[in-house]
């Protein structure tokens, strides 16, 4: 392809929008000169915030109206990720992305971007305590071994 980088913003683009399956897995090796795409289902993934110019997508009126809502079907979590406000990363994809831990660090990045830790994030934690997935995250003191 003539314009790789073009064709992985289409193709992540597409699933936003829920055009092409939220587990579709879309990894650009630019090392390789490789462009993946996983269409298997079962791959271990996670939700994320979607952060452009280190600002997250969603919106504290997108998330009253979530709260407000009469009925779950008036919208919810397919709501969410159907208007690209939240997205699926699976485990390949996580190597190429950068993960704002908390809000507070896209706000750090923005306000003062030669002490922040990155200054490219595109993606944010929902909640730090996520990082391991939901099943994982029910799991009491994952970070002890045994």
């Amino acid at each position: 392809h003539r314009d790789p980088d073009m064709l992985v913003k289409t193709l992540r683009r597409l699933r936003r929008r829920v055009d092409v399956n939220t587990e579709v897995g879309v990894v650009r090796d630019i090392r390789l000169k490789e462009l993946r795409i996983y269409t298997d289902y079962g791959r271990c993934s996670r939700p994320l915030f979607i952060v452009e110019k280190q600002r997250l997508l969603i919106k504290k009126k997108d998330i009253q109206a979530l709260q407000q809502r009469e009925t779950p079907e008036d919208g919810g979590w397919h709501d969410l990720v159907s208007k690209g406000f939240i997205e699926y990363i699976d485990t390949e994809e996580e190597e190429t992305t950068m993960i704002s831990m908390t809000i507070n660090d896209l706000v750090s990045a923005r306000l003062n971007p030669e002490e922040a830790y990155s200054d490219t994030y595109t993606h944010c934690e929902i909640h730090p305590s996520l990082i391991l997935g939901v099943c994982a995250s029910i799991i009491p003191f994952p970070d002890h071994n045994q």
